[in-house]
Formats: structure tokens, C-alpha cells, sequence
């Protein structure tokens, strides 16, 4: 056991951290973005082959299950990432400003936080899952599996919620490598243990949801291994665990509103979910192919955005506002970049995309017209993302949280709501409802970034004394 630790120890041992206020702008994006882009990649490479060995060895039904469940782990995802954003943005912006006591105190208040959240998270999950599967319209050939797969999710949620509060506070002064290694692990354990469950002890859904938790907690041990024998001030301490009232209203003033953007927007996909649910079984198989490739497009924005809030949180801690938007007009720029060459592959060979996931012609046919139609909007998404994520890092969420609110559920519902009613059995209309409020969400953005400083929401201020706490 103890030469198990010690290998863990040493894959996480060492500082990593990266001062981003000083040195080139282009390499600190691209050497944080890259590795959390890989990171993203195995998650979504372990997600992916949870639906291929569902869609391929249990059934359609069991396809379908699996798919229509994502807007809901979304949500939890989601709402978490939301507060591991807030504690992200307050050390990074004390790390800039040099305040390593700060640094401490978040760390643990974060990790309090965390664990009192996995205990609320895991009961209410369960026992709310039978009344969201309803307001999905989930189709009585797919509840059986859907509820099974939720179920097991949630209940191991607590290794999901520890490794993303974890990877937050390293990428936070700078460390994306780290949470990258211990992804690749975790995609790894994943994908064998899918294997080994479905294909040689026959669990079916129940197998592929006990591989995906068992996979979490892994990389949850791993990120504590990490910040328990950290050489710098992100080193957490069990004792020391508590909660520092000053830095977790800090931490809630930014990471709420994250929080409750994503986890409302989510819940909002639940409704997009039944729209196309309406249309049946191989129309949902369709857009659960889509939304598997749909990632590998957002990924690299995604990624480049946190990069942009790390950089503005740590030169905004600094003072240094020139600086800090710069290195958002150069994370735009590699974000559209980037999208536009992903998005040229996936309008070429839509076919093949969707039947890696299921070969049934019908599922192939609204697969493909699904990416067609979606993907050249993707670039007003880069917009809004890196715009987001540069808002956040100077400690202004909520602005992004009113107008993605805005755009993604009042609007979008609005839209669905009247398009189902004047084109009725039309499925394309629906599907635009996404691109919709990227546009809206994207042009509001726009508007607000260039008309208000960054520095006007700075958490830490150049007067500001380190014992405010």
C-alpha cells in the first residue's frame, strides 16, 4: 500500500506553478491551455467510450439512455465547476498580488466547502432523479436504464466534486499540467474498466456508470495527493480545514453566479432534451452522437477561456490591466482559430462521425443533420467563452451569468417554445435553438467587454490590506 502512495506522491510531487504576469502572453495561453485541452480530450475520450460500448454491446434503448441523461450530470458538472471557478479567480488574483497567506486560506475554505457540497449533492441527486427524467420526456423503453446509470453517477459524485475543486486551485496559479496527468489516468481506468464490465461481466449501463465513478475517485485521490505534498501555497492540510468567512463570500461573490448560470442552463437543456426527445428513439440516438462530437469543437475554447481567466486574474492581482487585455484579444484569436479548423473536418465527413457512435441509418441521417446544420456557428461561441472568461477572472461574473441566463434559457425557451408551434415536426428549427443563443449571448457580450474596464470588479486592489480577512 505504502509504494502505491509513493508512486501517486511522485506523479504529483513538484511546484508547477507559473507566474503569468511576466514573459510571453501567446506561450503562457498556449502552455496552460494545451495540456488542460489534452485533459479535456481523455474525459471526453472516456465519456465517448462509455456511449460507443453502450451503443455497440448493450442496445438502442440503452444508447439512448445514456445519452439522454447528459443535460442532468451537466448540471451538476456544471453548478461545481461554477463554484471551483470562484475559488479559481480569488487565488489567482491573491497569487498575483504575492499574498500567499490568502492563497492558503482559499484552498482550505474552497476544500471545506467541497466537502460539505458532495454530502447535499449525492442525496439530492438521488432522490431528484426520478423527477427529472420526467420533465425530459424520457421514453418508457429508455427510463429503466436512465434512471439505473443516474443513480449509480450520483452516488459516487463525490470524486467528481474533489478532482474539479482540486484541478481549479492548481490551474489557478498556473498548474494545467497536473490535472492533465491525472485525467489520462482516469480515462485510462475508465475505459478498461467499461470493457471488463459490459463486454465480460455483462452489467450493461449499471457497468458503464460504476466505471465512470470508480474513474473519478481515482483522479479525487490523485489531485489530494497533489495539493497534500505541494511545495508551494497551495499545500492543503486536512486540520486545517475550515471555513474563512471573508474568502468564502469571495469565493460565493464570484463562483455563485458562475454556478448558477451553468447549473440553470443545464436544467434549461433538459427542456431542449425533450423537444427532441418528442421526435423518438433513433432522433434522440441522433443528437446523442452529436453531442459527443459537439465537445471536440467547444474543448479548445473552452480551454483557451480558462487560460484567459487565469491570466486576468493573476495580472489584474498584479495592477496590470494593459496586459491582462491583451492576453484576451490574443485568446479570441487562437480560439476562432482553432474552431474554424476543427469545424471543416466535421462538415466534410458528418457520416462516419455519427456512425462510430451507432450504425443504424435513421440514427446516422439525423446525426448528420444535426452537425451540418449546428457547426458553422461555433465561432460566435469562441466570442462569448473567451469574453466570459476574461469577465470572470476579473471577478465580474455576474454580468456573464445574466446574459447567458438571458440568451440560453429565457430566449432559447422562448424560441423553441414558438418554433415547435409554428413549424411543428420540423427538427432542424430546434436544433437551432443552440446557434440562437450563441448569437444573442456572443453580441451582449461584445457590447459589455468594450464599454467596461476589466479592472472595475478586481477582487484585490493595490490599497487593499492583506489582512482583510
Amino acid at each position: 500500500m505504502s509504494s502505491v502512495k509513493q508512486f501517486f506522491a511522485r506523479i504529483a510531487g513538484g511546484r508547477g506553478d507559473v507566474d503569468m504576469t511576466e514573459g510571453s502572453i501567446v506561450r503562457h495561453i498556449l502552455s496552460f491551455s494545451l495540456p488542460l485541452l489534452l485533459g479535456y480530450l481523455f474525459q471526453q475520450f472516456y465519456n465517448t467510450v462509455d456511449t460507443w460500448v453502450v451503443g455497440n454491446f448493450v442496445s438502442n434503448e440503452a444508447f439512448s439512455a445514456v445519452g439522454t441523461v447528459s443535460p442532468i450530470i451537466n448540471l451538476l458538472i456544471g453548478f461545481f465547476t461554477g463554484l471551483a471557478t470562484g475559488a479559481g479567480v480569488v487565488i489567482s488574483q491573491y497569487y498575483g498580488a504575492g499574498d500567499e497567506k490568502k492563497v492558503s486560506d482559499t484552498v482550505h475554505t474552497a476544500m471545506a466547502l467541497t466537502f460539505l457540497l458532495a454530502v447535499v449533492f449525492t442525496a439530492a441527486g438521488i432522490l431528484m432523479t426520478p423527477a427529472m427524467l420526467s420533465l425530459m420526456n424520457t421514453p418508457e423503453e429508455s427510463l429503466p436504464e436512465a434512471k439505473t446509470y443516474l443513480t449509480i453517477y450520483f452516488s459516487g459524485a463525490v470524486g467528481l466534486m474533489i478532482y474539479n475543486m482540486g484541478a481549479g486551485i492548481l490551474r489557478a496559479v498556473g498548474d494545467s499540467q497536473k490535472p492533465f496527468l491525472f485525467l489520462i489516468v482516469s480515462s485510462l481506468v475508465n475505459t478498461g474498466l467499461d470493457l471488463l464490465f459490459v463486454l465480460v461481466f455483462h452489467m450493461g449501463v449499471a457497468g458503464v456508470a460504476y466505471a465512470t465513478i470508480i474513474a473519478q475517485g481515482i483522479s479525487a485521490i490523485l489531485v489530494l495527493i497533489t495539493l497534500a505534498t505541494a511545495k508551494n501555497c497551495v499545500r492543503y492540510t486536512f486540520r486545517k480545514t475550515r471555513f474563512v468567512l471573508p474568502t468564502l463570500r469571495q469565493i460565493v461573490t464570484v463562483g455563485f453566479p458562475v454556478a448558477i448560470q451553468v447549473a440553470i442552463t443545464s436544467f434549461s437543456n433538459i427542456f431542449v432534451q425533450s423537444y427532441i426527445n418528442d421526435f423518438g428513439t433513433d432522433c434522440m440516438s441522433g443528437w446523442t452522437a452529436y453531442s459527443k462530437i459537439d465537445p471536440l469543437i467547444l474543448l479548445p475554447m473552452q480551454s483557451i477561456a480558462l487560460a484567459v481567466t487565469t491570466f486576468v486574474g493573476q495580472n489584474l492581482g498584479k495592477g496590470d490591466e494593459a496586459r491582462a487585455k491583451r492576453g484576451v484579444s490574443i485568446g479570441l484569436f487562437i480560439s476562432i482559430l482553432s474552431a474554424v479548423i476543427l469545424m471543416i473536418p466535421v462538415l466534410i465527413f458528418p457520416e462516419p462521425l455519427v456512425a462510430f457512435f451507432n450504425d443504424r441509418s435513421e440514427v446516422i441521417a439525423y446525426g448528420s443533420l444535426f452537425l451540418r446544420w449546428i457547426s458553422p456557428f461555433y465561432v460566435l461561441c469562441c466570442v462569448n467563452q473567451i469574453y466570459a472568461g476574461a469577465l470572470r477572472g476579473a471577478g465580474n461574473s455576474r454580468v456573464p451569468m445574466y446574459v447567458m441566463l438571458l440568451s440560453f434559457v429565457l430566449f432559447r425557451q422562448i424560441y423553441l417554445f414558438a418554433f415547435s408551434r409554428l413549424l411543428p415536426g420540423a427538427v432542424i428549427p430546434i436544433a437551432l435553438g443552440y446557434p440562437a443563443g450563441w448569437l444573442l449571448c456572443s453580441a451582449v457580450l461584445a457590447i459589455y467587454y468594450a464599454k467596461v474596464p476589466l479592472s472595475k470588479k478586481r477582487l484585490i486592489r493595490s490599497d487593499e490590506k492583506k489582512d482583510i480577512a
